[in-house]
């Protein structure tokens, strides 16, 4: 734990280094100020402080228990001047010393690629800023570090596939944090283009992370963080709490890591996703995303870059072509899998729904969401998708959705283009699915002639929920579904829509219990297609009823 500024001794001593720069130096016990004494060789000596070298001043400063300041190795800390040397020596000092804390006082540090290192954290400050440089001119020489060869990088995009070029980055580290009420400020980071390699120099993440362990980042702010503000791949027992994330692309992506504890974090994304779960093959192999708790968190994409931290929150104008994604996503990259995941207590406001894909191998299993707030939803409030697209080596099997439960939900003013869709493939069913105490207004308007359309099944297409166009029912579309069980659902609509509440294409296994669905009259609240053993209880106004095996009916 960081020790408290009152209980440390910050003797501040000036000395004249070479060239006639004035210094302060900041120490934070009295073995730090005597090491310091000893080395410069102060006293009746005569020997001059400023003959020191600025090395010989790195090693001098502090001991086991105390704090690294990065501005005595250096730092400005003036926003102008690059302070990416003196803050990597800070933390290399740190890292040789067995580990301690580097701090950064208020200031604006301007830098490329910082290095993390293991047992040392990074302590931001009251005032703290850490700058993301403008990318050098094409052409010349500095800026980020390269990215690394990824010889399976044609397995997901650029910005998946490579770490180093990132503001802060580490790789094979433990025992590391990043803490403090200070800010990460992306500002001269690239938003990444899709599969196109970016130019030498130019980093596009703001904290990436791989094959770490034992890593935890609390407290801090980030703004305008590139393609991803946070990249995580190969990251165990990896803990982010109390972010506040206010981005141009990417908030969280968790990949293939295992026991990730997501709390109390606050992204406003508007034109990518929040927090995402992936499950990539940017290691090489398949490896699994287990374990994971997301717990009283906001998701958003409907304010303007920069007013959730101000918490002025200015609404996206509607003119302004953003696409508001802000959810809740497990994917798209699926190679390895999700196992052992709890959503809870979680806002999800004026963006996307929540989506939950598999559809590059992936064995989605054990998965729980609860107690969550949707409002002015965009498209669909949950999207569950097992597919084929197999973007991975070839050979592997169509993955699995099962054991799924979603209870305590409650949905307002959500899109009514489309509705729920929760869909597999033809031979390959979503499995055992569970949703309960669930409430979901949303605009309405639907048309009687929206109720023929006919859902593509776009089997090997990119999963999402917009390419799917208009859907034939206003409650829930079900396709290519094993055992759904639906309890105290109740599905109602602002202005009257003509379509019915659901729609079950090739469904074996279906209950419905004490479900509610608002319907026009003359329209059914559910059309079945080849659905077998359907059972409906207290679901007035439709009688209990229960079917054995139809190709085509409606209640």
């Amino acid at each position: 734990m960081r020790a408290k500024p009152s209980s440390l001794l910050q003797t501040q001593i000036t000395s004249s280094l070479a060239g006639g720069e004035e210094k302060e130096l900041m120490f934070t016990n009295d073995a730090a100020r005597r090491n310091f004494l000893r080395v410069a060789g102060l006293g009746m000596s005569g020997v001059a402080v400023g003959a020191m070298t600025r090395s010989a001043v790195a090693k001098s400063t502090p001991t086991s228990g105390g704090e690294y300041a990065v501005r005595a190795f250096g730092a400005k800390g003036d926003g102008n001047t690059l302070d990416t040397e003196p803050i990597n020596r800070t933390i290399e000092a740190a890292a040789h010393a067995g580990g301690a804390t580097v701090s950064f006082s208020a200031g604006t540090y301007l830098c490329y690629s910082i290095h993390l290192k293991s047992n040392v954290d990074l302590y931001l400050g009251p005032g703290a800023t850490i700058l993301a440089a403008d990318a050098p001119a094409p052409g010349a020489t500095g800026g980020y570090d390269s990215p690394e060869p990824n010889e399976w990088d044609h397995y997901q995009d650029f910005g998946h596939s490579h770490w180093h070029n990132s503001l802060i980055w580490g790789e094979g580290i433990k025992n590391v944090s990043i803490t403090g009420p200070g800010l990460i400020w992306g500002k001269g980071l690239s938003r990444g283009e899709g599969d196109t390699a970016l130019a030498a120099g130019v980093g596009n993440k703001s904290i990436s992370l791989k094959n770490c362990h034992n890593i935890t980042l609390r407290d801090f702010s980030m703004l305008h963080a590139g393609h991803f503000a946070i990249l995580a791949t190969g990251v165990d027992n990896f803990t982010i709490d109390n972010l506040k994330i206010d981005t141009n692309r990417d908030g969280i992506d968790i990949d293939c890591c295992r026991n990730v504890r997501v709390s109390n974090c606050s992204v406003n994304s508007p034109w990518d996703d929040g927090i995402c779960l992936k499950s990539s093959y940017g290691l090489g192999y398949a490896r699994s995303t287990d374990h994971v708790t997301i717990t009283n968190c906001y998701v958003t994409g409907g304010y303007e870059e920069g007013t959730l931290l101000d918490a002025t929150y200015k609404p996206i104008a509607p003119e302004r072509k953003a696409s508001r994604n802000g959810r809740i996503k497990f994917g798209t990259e699926s190679n390895g899998g999700f196992r052992n995941i709890t959503v809870s207590n979680c806002v999800v406001d004026t963006c996307r729904g929540i989506a939950l894909e598999s559809v590059d191998g992936a064995l989605l299993e054990d998965v729980s969401i609860s107690n969550i707030t949707m409002r002015d939803i965009t498209d669909v409030p949950f999207f569950i998708r097992l597919g084929r697209r197999m973007r991975g080596p070839d050979g592997v099997p169509v993955g699995e959705i099962r054991r799924v439960n979603i209870s305590n939900i409650v949905v307002s003013n959500c899109a009514s283009r489309q509705s729920a869709l929760i869909s597999g493939i033809p031979g390959h069913y979503i499995q055992h699915l569970k949703l309960s105490n669930m409430l979901i207004v949303h605009q309405g308007g639907g048309k009687k002639e929206d109720a023929a359309i006919q859902v593509p099944e776009l089997e090997t297409a990119y999963p999402d929920p917009n390419r799917f166009g208009p859907m034939p029912a206003h409650g829930f579309f079900i396709r290519h579904v094993q055992d759904i069980r639906m309890s105290d659902v109740e599905i109602r609509y602002a202005n009257e829509d003509l379509r019915p509440g659901f729609v079950l294409d090739d469904v074996a296994g279906a209950d419905f219990i004490h479900v509610k669905v608002q319907h026009a009259t003359g329209v059914p609240q559910y059309v079945l297609k080849n659905v077998e053993n359907f059972n409906t209880y207290e679901s007035w106004p439709s009688p209990d009823t229960h079917l054995e095996k139809v190709e085509q009916h409606t209640l």
